[in-house]
Parts: C-alpha cells; sequence; structure tokens
C-alpha cells in the first residue's frame, strides 16, 4: 500500500509540474559561461520534474540601454517585446546572475529594466508579479557570487516578483563542471535540487 502511495504521490507530483512552464537564462553573454552551465543543470532538473522549459541566451535578445527618449520615439525594441513575452507566459523564471564588480552584469539589468515596462510605454508589473524567481550564481570566487544575488533579488522583489528565499551560490565555479557541462559537487547539485523543487510548487 505504501508503495503504491508514494507512486501516486510522485505521478501528482510530475503532473502539477507539468503545468509549470518555466524561463530558464543567465545574465552573461560569454559563450562558455558558467552561469550558463548553472541554469542549464536548473532546467534540466525541472524537465525532469516534468515543467515545460525554456532555456535562451540574452545573446540572442539584444537591446540598447533602457532610453525613455528612444522608448517615446520608437517604442519598446523587438527583442525587449519577446523577451517580455516569455516572462509574462511564465510561471516560474531561473535566472543565473554572474558578479560583476561586486552586483549584477549589465546585460541582465538592462533586460529586466526594459521587461518593466509596458508595450504603450509607462511602468509594468506583468513580467514579474505572480513569477516565482529561482536566483543562482557561478562564480569563481569564494563566495560563489552571493553578493551579486543580494542585488539581484532586491530589484526583482522591487518591481513585483517573488523571489524563493533559497538560493545557489558556486564557488570556484570554473572548476565546478564536468567535460558533459555537469555540476561535479553533490551538495551544490542537492542545493539545486531544493530551489528547483520549490520553483515548481
Amino acid at each position: 500500500m505504501l508503495k503504491w502511495m508514494m507512486i501516486l504521490c510522485v505521478a501528482l507530483s510530475a503532473t502539477l509540474s507539468a503545468e509549470i512552464k518555466v524561463l530558464a537564462f543567465a545574465g552573461s553573454t560569454r559563450e562558455d559561461s558558467v552561469n550558463k552551465k548553472l541554469v542549464s543543470e536548473a532546467a534540466n532538473l525541472a524537465r525532469q520534474l516534468g515543467a515545460s522549459v525554456t532555456v535562451i541566451d540574452l545573446r540572442d535578445y539584444p537591446t540598447p540601454f533602457y532610453d525613455a527618449d528612444l522608448e517615446a520615439a520608437q517604442g519598446m525594441p523587438v527583442k525587449a517585446k519577446e523577451l517580455r513575452r516569455l516572462m509574462i507566459d511564465s510561471q516560474a523564471i531561473f535566472i543565473a546572475s554572474p558578479l560583476y564588480n561586486g552586483s549584477v552584469s549589465a546585460v541582465l539589468k538592462n533586460a529586466i529594466d526594459w521587461a518593466s515596462r509596458g508595450e504603450n510605454g509607462g511602468s509594468s508589473r506583468e513580467a514579474f508579479k505572480g513569477k516565482k524567481f529561482a536566483i543562482m550564481s557561478a562564480s569563481p570566487s569564494a563566495k560563489g557570487g552571493a553578493k551579486g544575488l543580494t542585488h539581484l533579488r532586491a530589484i526583482l522583489e522591487d518591481i513585483g516578483g517573488t523571489v524563493i528565499p533559497q538560493q545557489v551560490a558556486l564557488p570556484d565555479a570554473y572548476h565546478a563542471f564536468d567535460d558533459q557541462g555537469r555540476l561535479k559537487n553533490e551538495q551544490i547539485k542537492a542545493e539545486l535540487q531544493q530551489l528547483v523543487e520549490t520553483a515548481l510548487k
């Protein structure tokens, strides 16, 4: 009886997760980015739990730096609209943020700034409100980029996002992945698994 109850719980969990759409991306455009590898691992875990996951590269969504005059004259750039729409259509958003001078990267902050605007101008919380954000960072530093995640959390919460309390900060990131881009550290794997499971609840 207990065995069948466990099977039922697993099946139910997978069904619930299958209803969840996840968007995953890194705040780095570098080809061999450790943050791309980390968010890819999180995306794989979400797929294993049955979620529908879309992984994107911010390099494919180039936009000018946010400029109110440009917005007024030309409207929202096409790629900014596409990214904003992906965020709106997702229930959970995974972001792996590199640590740039103690904070988030310019490309990530700019993407967030554009997504916080409405397509007809004015501020909008539609891409953030009601969304669960799972944040993580990979860095060669000893603290794994945790300082930058503090800034990212504050930004996302200020514009209406629900940021999951736990986060993953991967230190010594240049040695943390194998040749296939998979995490080698079992503790970090467990932390990432817990973060993903929380995001899909």
